[in-house]
Order: C-alpha cells, then structure tokens, then sequence
C-alpha cells in the first residue's frame, strides 16, 4: 500500500525567503545581524570632536586702569611679627566684570609683599608699607600696580552683611535690605542699591556676592570718581560707592595710599603704639596701572 504524503506546511522564514538555499539563507541572516549590530549615524547631526587646547582659554594680559578689586586679607598684619619681603595675599569676594565682556573670577588671588615695617617710637607709632604686584587666575598671573581706596575691619564686613532688622516669619535672609560700609543701602540680592545720601537715588544693583554701581568721588577723604569720567559698573561688595579711608579700625591711618610716589605701596599707621590689621579685613584696590 502506499503511504501517504504527509502534508507539511512551511515555516515562517521559508513563507518569506521561498525555499532557498541554506547557505544563501545563512549569509542573509548573517547580515541582518551585522546591521543590527552598527549604530545609526544621521549624517546631518554627525559633528567633527572638538579639541580644546591652551589657545582657546581667556589670555587676560591686562587690567584696565582703574578697577576695583574688591579683596579679603587671609593673614594678620603685625608690626610685631610681620617682616619686610614677607608674601601677603589677599581674595577676590566678588567677581569683577571687566569693559570686554570678561571677568576676574571670585576666588582668585592678590599678591604681593611688606616693603618695611618699622617699630614704634617714643614720638610715632608704627608702620608697614606693602604692595600688590600680581594677580593669581587659575590659569596665568597677571602684573599689576594697585593702591588702596578703602580698608575696614573684620567687624564692619559682618555688620554690612547682617540685615538691618531682623528677619520675621517667611523671610529670606538674601532678600533683606543691608547697609553697606559708607551707608549705601542695599535692597537684598538682585535689588537695587540706593545712595546713602539720597534714597531716591539708584545707583545700581546688587548681584550674587556683592553690588555693582559706579564708584563716586569723596572729595573730603581724598578718593577720585571714575577713571577717564566713563561711568562702568564696579564690584565693590560691601562697599559703598563713595567709601574711602579707613573703616572699624581704630588708631589706624593711611598716609600713603599708593596713587603718588612711590606708586604702588600702601603703607599703614598706628597713631601710638604697635600696628594690627587681623585676616579678614575688607580692602578695596584700584588698579594704577598694569604691565605687559
């Protein structure tokens, strides 16, 4: 008796490929899978990698002439214990906005050096003289002159960055109003900073870190306006825009603030007695001149 064809029916590859051969079939799945396994690239989004070298970093060769460098001293001055040619550094508090759109990073150094230091007298106090000659980025130093526009003490730096009254229910420290050193009046961060002479007066904004307005003239202690008459925004942090001189520190002077001869050197003064300016104190440097 015959047998009977039995009827088989055909897998799924065969219903789609049709009955080839195997190693044709092989080579097709062969392929699909090395397709599978590359990405794929559109070609209007493939970009070349970009190398980035010394080149493309910010080259800040020079300060423009009559900046302020808000700073921060990190060590004790002493007429006791400090020496001539002894390092004396200080910090950027605030960023500095420069006139070609670049910056000087909070957190970036001054140096420099004690010129002298002479011992009390019978008939004088004290003094130390020291001058600021580099600026410290995270890439370069920079050559600079500075003198000094302003000095105040560590607790005049706490009192400008405590709220002038005290935070209720709600309130956000950052946004209350403070008083800066020489009596601008500061409407929390992001607001306005008003003249301590007419509270109608905007002078410009507070910012993260500090304030920038302009820097006014203070014919009675002896500190110009702005340079060249142009009136650019400063950081001046918790200064005022006309602060000049000393601040909190008492029996301390400055005779030579640096903008005459020589230029440069910044020499305080005791009326009696040793001389001590604690880290911590409050500077505002102005850029005389800077070199090449």
């Amino acid at each position: 008796m015959a047998k009977r064809r039995q009827n088989v029916r055909p897998s799924g590859i065969e219903r789609l490929f049709g009955r080839l051969p195997l190693l044709s079939l092989l080579s097709l799945t062969l392929a699909a899978q090395s397709a599978q396994a590359r990405p794929h690239r559109c070609p209007e989004t493939t970009r070349s990698p970009v190398t980035y070298t010394s080149e493309t970093k910010l080259a800040l060769t020079s300060i423009p002439r009559g900046t302020i460098l808000p700073v921060r001293l990190n060590a004790t001055l002493s007429s006791v214990k400090s020496k001539a040619n002894q390092a004396v550094t200080a910090r950027i508090m605030q960023s500095v906005p420069l006139p070609d759109g670049s910056e000087i990073p909070r957190g970036s150094k001054v140096e420099g050096r004690i010129v002298e230091v002479v011992p009390p007298s019978g008939t004088s106090g004290a003094r130390i003289s020291l001058q600021f000659d580099k600026l410290r980025l995270s890439h370069q130093v920079v050559p600079i002159v500075a003198n000094l526009r302003a000095i105040a003490g560590f607790m005049e730096i706490y009192a400008a960055q405590t709220p002038a009254v005290g935070p209720g229910f709600g309130d956000v420290f950052r946004w209350m109003t403070t008083i800066q050193i020489g009596g601008d009046v500061v409407y929390g961060e992001g607001g306005p900073v008003t003249s301590a002479e007419n509270g109608a007066e905007v002078l410009g904004k507070s910012v993260h870190g500090g304030v920038l307005v302009p820097v006014r003239a203070n014919e009675k202690l002896g500190c110009r306006g702005e340079a060249d008459g142009k009136d650019n925004l400063q950081a001046l942090w918790v200064f005022s825009s006309n602060a000049c001189g000393t601040y909190g520190l008492e029996h301390v002077q400055v005779p030579h603030a640096g903008r005459t001869d020589p230029i440069g050197v910044i020499t305080f003064a005791s009326d009696s007695g040793s001389l001590r300016i604690t880290s911590g104190a409050g500077m505002l440097l102005r850029i005389h001149e800077s070199s090449q």
